[in-house]
């Protein structure tokens, strides 16, 4: 079932999420959700408060990325290959690496793109949607992706990282999604 995305102000954006156990009520259905909602929006990745669920999980597909790339691009990003996975209970181990500029969006916060430094790894604990525990580092745009949908999971996003004097210019944007003067073609449920 596809759910409906919350736009940017709504509070659970801004809330940090809770671990969650496997008996978490229904969670193979909202993990089946959550990807039939992230493509359905044509997203790389969606975190569970996007989806009004304070909870710590997230699912990306960063390899509909790397397929997408010219082959003169797939240089950029090496040794990254993408990946398709769920991200349970996840907590940063360590990031690494220089901080790279990447244009990025945000569900929550359609129509507002912008460059956002990350470092270039990222190694993340977590569990799989098996519960089974994890350790892995990843690097490129995928570890960009994880880092912005970790970012959800801790009540952050990604127009924090941005100066302060860009923000108060998409100050009048941000206010018109949280009103919900904004036409997307996807489900949203605004702040009340």
């Amino acid at each position: 079932m596809i759910l409906p995305i919350v736009a940017y102000g709504h509070p659970v954006l801004r809330k940090v999420a809770e671990d969650i156990t496997p008996e978490y009520p229904g969670l193979t259905e909202l993990i089946a959700n959550m990807w039939q909602t992230m493509y359905a929006s044509n997203g790389v990745g969606i975190a569970a408060p996007q989806i009004n669920k304070a909870i710590r999980l997230f699912v990306v597909d960063s390899k509909q990325i790397i397929e997408s790339l010219e082959e003169d691009e797939k240089n950029d990003y090496p040794g990254d290959e993408g990946v398709k996975e769920v991200f349970i209970n996840a907590h940063i181990v360590e990031t690494g690496g220089k901080e790279w500029p990447y244009n990025e969006g945000c569900l929550s916060i359609p129509k507002v793109r912008e460059d956002v430094d990350r470092p270039q790894t990222v190694t993340l604990s977590y569990m799989d949607e098996n519960f089974q525990p994890q350790e892995k580092t990843f690097t490129g745009v995928t570890a960009r992706v994880i880092l912005h949908e970790y970012d959800h999971i801790d009540g952050v996003l990604f127009i924090d990282h941005l100066k302060p004097l860009k923000r108060r210019m998409l100050k009048s944007k941000l206010d018109d999604i949280t009103k919900g003067k904004i036409r997307v073609d996807y489900k949203m449920s605004f702040p009340k």
